[in-house]
């Protein structure tokens, strides 16, 4: 973890650099330790604090000794220049014990930064107010509804038999080639694939996001500056004998875009990354297995979004690319409702964050198949991304970042709610233009024995 924090710090001043100042987490102590116990976080604010008060004491104990030395080495320089050799050599020995005990301070100061360090790379985020209070989530609020779950009148199939029936994926040769969770997308089923993430690329574009290509393959600074590491270390991929990370999320190469700069376009500045994702799923052994809602390879189009240090507009931001996930739901005619997520359903980074779940049929439930999420200026400071105020002071950035689209799981709603019952599956208005107008994908015609 300390190798971790030494890409954190503020390259000028060498000052550390946080999710928090530690100024605000001596102020708050009370809350932040309650929002680290809220959010399942292994955090102590007492054992930060007590590190940060030794750390402190023998910073300002080594600087002493120093300032000390160097008055001693200049008064030795100047009795030796006088010729008085003896009181220069009793002056020498005051140096020598000093630097015993510099040598001390020191050592005790290295441990003390390291500790300090490591448990800061651990402080939350706080949350918003209007964040409900929940242990998993279970506890997350219904806040909005938006069309009905449909009603088959026949018996309805789930997305692995369509897409068996379609031949649009191939699970099973999918497992034999790169283990469990893994697949081959085919013919239409990688044209939906591609065209559910077209059409979210060319909505962003038309509201001013700059869509790109990211690097996936990211050194570990850039995971730990976006704040997936360490706390989500667990779920994230390392290439052996690299040292460099599979991201599961094109949020981390979006963020580290800006990293150690100062911003001089205006601001908010949006951006949609287009990539391929890759995540671990640990601790969900057992979970979804079938089919493509957990699977470890997955391509997104993401939202994020850099504004100025100012709540209400990083709120309002919030809303519009929550708002940008919706219209793609709408366009895809698909069902769906928009949950505020509950504290201990949140990650050490987020400040607010609102869920998407889009009805699933085989599933008679609503599973998620979006994120969207308020960090305020958590990325910024860890990541050392500012800007200039209308004063011409320096300030950090808030971030925002949202699932624009995810596939394949949206592939999971797509077929299920459009299916017919001789089989054939609706294509939306919306995708018609990237599947070659096609208006719906009908079954092969059984072969005659």
């Amino acid at each position: 973890m300390r190798a971790l924090f030494v890409f954190l710090q503020d390259k000028r001043t060498k000052e550390t650099v946080s999710m928090l100042n530690i100024q605000f987490i001596r102020d708050h102590q009370e809350q932040v330790q309650q929002v680290a116990e809220q959010k399942n976080i292994p955090f102590q604010v007492d054992d930060l604090l007590e590190w940060d008060e030794k750390r402190r004491r023998l910073l300002q104990e080594t600087e002493s000794l120093r300032a000390q030395r160097n008055e001693l080495t200049k008064s030795i320089a100047g009795l030796l220049k006088q010729g008085k050799d003896e009181a220069a050599e009793q002056l020498k020995g005051q140096v020598k014990e000093i630097n015993r005990s510099l040598d001390g301070c020191e050592a005790g100061l290295r441990e003390a930064t390291s500790k300090f360090e490591e448990l800061m790379l651990l402080a939350p985020n706080v949350v918003s107010e209007d964040t409900p209070i929940g242990k998993d989530d279970s506890d997350n609020v219904e806040v909005r509804r938006i069309g009905t779950p449909r009603q088959f009148d026949f018996e309805m199939k789930d997305h692995v038999t369509l897409g068996e029936l379609h031949d649009l994926f191939d699970i099973p040769r999918g497992v034999k080639t790169a283990g469990s969770r893994s697949y081959y997308l085919k013919g239409a089923g990688l044209f939906l694939h591609l065209a559910v993430q077209r059409l979210a690329i060319d909505l962003l574009a038309s509201r001013g996001f700059t869509p790109m290509d990211v690097p996936v393959m990211v050194r570990p600074e850039a995971l730990a500056r976006s704040g997936f590491f360490p706390t989500g270390k667990d779920q994230t991929y390392e290439l052996a004998g690299e040292d460099k990370w599979l991201v599961g999320t094109s949020e981390v190469s979006l963020v580290s875009y800006y990293s150690d700069e100062v911003i001089d376009a205006a601001l908010p500045i949006r951006l949609a990354g287009v990539s391929s994702c890759f995540r671990r799923e640990i601790g969900s052994a057992g979970r979804d297995v079938r089919g493509l809602y957990r699977v470890h390879q997955f391509a997104k189009v993401e939202q994020v979004v850099l504004c100025e240090n100012d709540p209400a507009a990083s709120e309002a931001m919030l809303q519009e690319i929550t708002g940008h996930a919706e219209e793609i739901l709408r366009l895809l005619e698909l069902p769906y409702r928009v949950m505020a997520v509950c504290t201990g359903d949140m990650s050490q980074k987020t400040y607010k964050q609102y869920d998407i779940e889009t009805w699933m049929p085989s599933r008679r439930a609503y599973g998620e198949t979006h994120s969207s999420s308020n960090l305020l200026d958590f990325q910024a400071r860890r990541s050392n991304i500012r800007y200039r105020d209308a004063g011409g002071r320096l300030q950090y950035c808030h971030t925002l970042n949202n699932t624009a689209v995810a596939s394949p799981r949206i592939l999971i709603p797509l077929l299920e709610n459009h299916q017919r019952e001789d089989g054939s599956i609706y294509i939306p208005n919306a995708l018609r233009p990237y599947m070659g107008g096609i208006a719906e994908l009908v079954p092969p015609v059984p072969k005659e024995e």
